[in-house]
């Protein structure tokens, strides 16, 4: 009889060290972690420019395809300065064109200035020549060399004022430094006016709006968010003692905690570069002589697999239990 009772105890034993083996055995292949949150990408919605709700056409929770419009500002302010930057535009290139007229006109001014004094020289060469033969007076040949000079006057006058026509008017065309710049400005005021009209960039579900008619909203300023529900997967944090044998690219399941019956096929993407608290506001100082050493949690991504979205619809921020396979091949962390 004793001898069975130590047979059983042995049993026993034997039965429990073998399965804390397989345990500890099957968590170093297949190590999880119920530290794991579902994620997905969540737009902050903002208007690039600043105005009042002119329409919402979507409710908060509700539904969107991609660039399906969600909200609409008042279209008037926009409108009118497009119209002020068309008619500068406009003025603008009227000027240009009368800056064009002038120096033609400064051109013409100058060919007749060169040709009267081209006319004044071949007379002060004949005056000079009658002169040598006392043909005529020394007034008259006086009067001659006048108004040669006078002509070289007139044409340096003409070649400046030329040049500062040229100046005034700067570069030809749509070259013009002013004309781009009324440009400029238009493309800007019709931009604005494009950006009146908001539209969803991703097909996702709207959270948190209570933008009504009348607001008026900043640019930058995000009045609601779009969780996008074309991609979702886990932050996993894995104890750092897990991490020996995770590799980028292993299948994993994941368990959400509002679907328990439910398992959601994953694959291992990326492997976080440092511990979770290594980035907090105010991260642990360990340089001192009564530290207390903690195991530290890294992040781990798991996208979640299968159909686009998923067959049943994730939340962000709920909870989640990730187990990766380890005894599939993957590629090393510091290869990805």
């Amino acid at each position: 009889m004793r001898t069975l009772k130590i047979a059983i105890v042995v049993v026993v034993v034997a039965a429990a060290a073998l399965g804390g083996y397989l345990y500890w055995h099957h968590s170093v292949l297949y190590p999880g972690t119920d530290d794991a949150y579902v994620q997905a990408n969540v737009v902050s919605v903002a208007p690039q420019v600043s105005g009042r709700i002119a329409g919402v056409l979507v409710q908060d929770q509700q539904r969107v395809k991609t660039d399906q419009v969600l909200f609409e500002l008042d279209r008037t302010p926009f409108e009118l300065a497009v119209e002020h930057d068309e008619a500068a535009v406009a003025q603008v290139r009227q000027d240009i064109a009368e800056r064009e007229a002038a120096v033609t006109a400064a051109q013409a001014q100058l060919n007749n200035a060169q040709v009267e004094l081209a006319n004044a020289h071949t007379k002060a060469m004949r005056a000079a020549e009658l002169r040598k033969k006392n043909f005529i007076s020394a007034q008259a040949y006086d009067d001659s060399r006048a108004q040669e000079l006078s002509a070289q006057a007139q044409v340096r006058l003409a070649q400046a004022q030329l040049l500062q026509a040229r100046q005034a008017l700067g570069q030809t065309g749509e070259r013009n430094a002013e004309l781009r710049a009324a440009l400029a400005l238009l493309d800007r005021a019709q931009w604005e006016l494009g950006q009146t009209v908001l539209k969803a960039s991703c097909d996702g579900r709207i959270a948190k709006l209570t933008l009504r008619p009348g607001d008026a909203v900043q640019a930058g300023v995000s009045p609601f968010r779009l969780v996008c529900d074309k991609q979702f997967w886990v932050d996993a944090n894995f104890q750092e003692t897990d991490l020996s044998r995770i590799r980028v690219g292993q299948p994993a399941t994941i368990r959400v905690d509002m679907y328990p019956g439910h398992i959601f096929p994953g694959r291992v993407v990326s492997v976080g570069p440092a511990a979770g608290d290594a980035f907090s506001l105010l991260p642990p100082e360990n340089a001192t002589g009564n530290w207390v050493k903690v195991t530290q949690r890294v992040p781990v991504r798991v996208d979640v697999l299968g159909s686009d979205p998923p067959p049943a619809p994730l939340r962000v921020g709920t909870s989640a239990t990730v187990v990766v396979d380890t005894t599939s091949l993957g590629k090393a962390v510091t290869g990805k």
